[in-house]
């Protein structure tokens, strides 16, 4: 257990720069309380005591805002940045070493039985208000842009956008940060396009006028 915590203030550490110490993390970081209580939940739920991880899981839902259910299967390192309103549901497995941000679910399409929930590779980083949605996997260091809608498989190393969201592109290098700032705009670029195609389309047009009345 105290190498679980020991890893787990580590990976604060290394993700965000606006931790400062050891005592601040512990005391005012609700990722932090939420990962360790949802470890607990997930042991009591093996267990069989299943309302037990239940009560577990809804009071550290209560004090951070993060609904996980004790159900979900997390790998290690895994750091809820900020984290209200993320919702993990019950057949979510998360690989090792994910990032994600505040308002992200991982959830479901509907009322289907078993596995239902996706499946995230390792070293994946989800944007704020993302939703991955059904039993689709996400491949090894993925990125999913801020308020993306993803409902179906995404390869390894690329970095998905849009609702739905697309792949926009395919990375070579792993480390590649998710920079919200700089990510395509498959919508924009499509509009762009189209507008430029329209004032070609009118510049011919007045073109082929002007030719025409110079021959009356």
């Amino acid at each position: 257990m105290f190498r679980t915590i020991r890893e787990q203030i580590e990976t604060i550490f290394r993700e965000d720069p606006a931790a400062k110490g050891v005592t601040e993390i512990v005391l005012c970081y609700p990722g932090f309380h939420a990962i360790l209580l949802h470890r607990l939940a997930h042991a009591v739920h093996r267990t069989g005591l299943r309302l037990l991880a239940r009560i577990i899981s809804q009071f550290s839902r209560a004090i951070t805002g993060i609904e996980i259910h004790p159900g979900a299967r997390i790998g290690r390192r895994f750091f809820i940045d900020h984290g209200m309103g993320v919702v993990i549901g019950e057949t979510s497995e998360i690989g090792d070493d994910v990032l994600i941000y505040q308002g992200v679910t991982l959830g479901g399409t509907g009322k289907e039985s078993g596995k239902r929930h996706p499946t995230i590779g390792d070293k994946v980083v989800i944007g704020t208000g993302a939703k991955v949605l059904g039993n689709i996997r996400i491949g090894d260091n993925a990125r999913i842009g801020a308020g993306s809608v993803v409902v179906h498989p995404v390869p390894d190393n690329s970095t998905v956008v849009g609702i739905p969201g697309k792949v926009v592109r395919q990375r070579t290098d792993q480390n590649d940060p998710l920079e919200h700032g700089k990510l395509p705009d498959p919508e924009g670029q499509a509009i762009s396009d189209l507008s430029k195609r329209v004032a070609e389309l009118e510049s011919m047009i007045r073109a082929m006028a002007n030719e025409d009345s110079h021959k009356r």
